[in-house]
Parts: structure tokens; C-alpha cells; sequence
């Protein structure tokens, strides 16, 4: 599970624009796709920092940057279209999208239906502290704190089932979204926040005076990886190609610390 609140742009327009990598003709590159047809990218577009609206309505983030970079070593178009990821594989599979982007895990029940690209970036939970905190290193550190995280998440989930949640730590408080969570970190409501590590990174690059991360796994590790139709090995084979240069040249690591402050990607 993902969560999907963690900022309110007060974005109402729906987004009906392409965005265009390249030079937009339907030539292929050489070492490109077998094809100049435009590759029409399927996310949630309230999924910072992985997919969302900026303060002037446009589509941005990681996975923006990383399927961008690589329609354009592809030769082609791209165009990122927003749907109800609820029916993410509906969308898919109907042909209205040719691939999901946006911080989705893999998973055995999903490899029954769509593709896979390798797993790009582990979705961890971790600890995040006041800057300065000291004593608190792993999961068992959080004994007798008060920490917090988001409702409806994946931490949650994982604390709710622990039974050193349920009795050694002091407080678990649960809140509508990550930035209030931090919030009350900052201002010493609370000793420590669990959750998504790639929200947390994104938030912790704006505060960098005031939140630190603490480098230890919370509950289970998943994966994120790319969606493709089940019929549609070739395009999914020409991204993987893509991705693995851009893995090799460092582009992808320097997409990741541009949103996350380091390098955060698989190796």
C-alpha cells in the first residue's frame, strides 16, 4: 500500500497536456525503439515525490524525470496521463496506457497480470529523528517513545500487527499525513516519525537543518518496478535497455539525489 496524502496542491484542473521528450518526430534514434509511437505513461498524479502537481500544475517528479530521460533515449513521446490508480490495471490492460510509472510494487499477484521491468528502488519504512536526537538507532530503540505516522499506510499496518508496538512503545500517534507527522516532529510533539522512506527523504531535502533519517529498516522491504502489458515484452524489454544505461552512466543516481538528497535507487 502507498499512500496518498501527503500534500494538498489545491490542484483541480485535470491534466490533459503532453509532455514531450526530444524532438518530438517519429524518427527512431539509432539503438532506439522499434517504433515512433508515443508512449502513453499511466500514474496517480498526487504522489509526491514520485508523481504529482507543482504550484504551477505540472506533472513532476522522480518517476517523471526517469521515464522522460528515457522516452528520450527511446526517440520517443511520452505523455503522462493521470488515472484512478485503483483501476491502474484495468487502464493497462485496455491499451489506454502503455505503461504504469509511479512507485508501484511488485508483487506475485500482480506479475499474474502485467510485466515487469527490474525493481528499480526498494520502499522501505525507516526512522526519522529530530536532528541531533541521539539513543534512538533501530526498531527497538523506539522502546518508551512516542512516535508517528501516517494513517492508512504501510508503517501503520506494520505496528498495528507488532507486538513491541502494542506494549513497549509509549504512544503510537497516527495522523492524516506525513507533513503533520513531521510537524510535530520538528516541535518536539513527538520523538520519532516511521514511514515510507522516499516521503520522508523528499520532506527531509526541504528541512535539512531540522529532520535526519535513521539508516534502519522498519517491518518488511518491497520493490518498485514498471508495469507493461502482458502482451508487450518488446517495449518493456527497449525501457529495461534504457534503464540499465542510465543506471550505468550515474543518470538515474542523479535524478535520485536531485529528489531524495542521495542516491537511494537499487544498485
Amino acid at each position: 500500500m502507498k499512500w496518498r496524502k501527503l500534500l494538498a496542491f489545491g490542484m483541480a484542473a485535470v491534466m490533459t497536456a503532453a509532455l514531450v521528450s526530444g524532438c518530438g518526430s517519429d524518427k527512431v534514434k539509432e539503438g532506439g525503439s522499434s517504433d515512433g509511437k508515443k508512449i502513453v505513461v499511466g500514474l496517480d498524479d498526487n504522489f509526491p515525490p514520485m508523481g504529482f502537481k507543482d504550484e504551477n500544475n505540472e506533472i513532476v517528479g522522480f518517476d517523471i524525470d526517469l521515464a522522460k530521460e528515457a522516452s528520450k533515449r527511446l526517440g520517443r513521446e511520452v505523455e503522462f496521463k493521470a488515472i484512478d490508480w485503483s483501476s491502474k490495471e484495468a487502464e493497462l490492460k485496455s491499451g489506454r496506457v502503455d505503461i504504469l510509472w509511479n512507485g508501484l510494487d511488485i508483487t506475485e499477484k500482480r506479475k499474474e497480470n502485467m510485466l515487469f521491468s527490474d525493481p528499480y528502488m526498494d520502499n522501505r519504512q525507516i526512522i526519522f529523528v529530530k536532528k541531533g536526537t541521539t539513543g534512538i538507532s533501530d526498531e527497538k530503540s523506539l522502546a518508551g517513545k512516542v512516535v508517528g505516522t501516517q494513517s492508512a499506510g504501510t508503517a501503520e499496518e506494520y505496528m498495528d500487527k507488532s507486538d513491541f508496538f502494542k506494549k513497549d512503545v509509549k504512544e503510537v500517534k497516527k495522523y492524516s499525513d506525513y507533513v503533520s507527522a513531521f510537524m510535530d516532529l520538528e516541535n518536539g510533539r513527538i520523538d520519532a516519525v516511521v514511514g515510507d522512506e522516499i516521503t520522508g527523504r523528499y520532506y527531509m531535502s526541504k528541512h535539512a537543518d531540522s529532520i535526519e533519517a535513521v539508516d534502519a529498516v522498519v517491518g518488511e522491504v518491497s520493490e518498485f518496478g514498471i508495469a507493461f502489458r502482458k502482451d508487450n515484452q518488446q517495449l518493456r524489454d527497449e525501457v529495461q535497455k534504457v534503464l540499465n544505461e542510465m543506471k550505468a552512466d550515474g543518470t538515474i543516481a542523479k535524478i535520485s539525489e536531485k529528489w531524495f538528497g542521495k542516491d537511494i535507487t537499487k544498485k
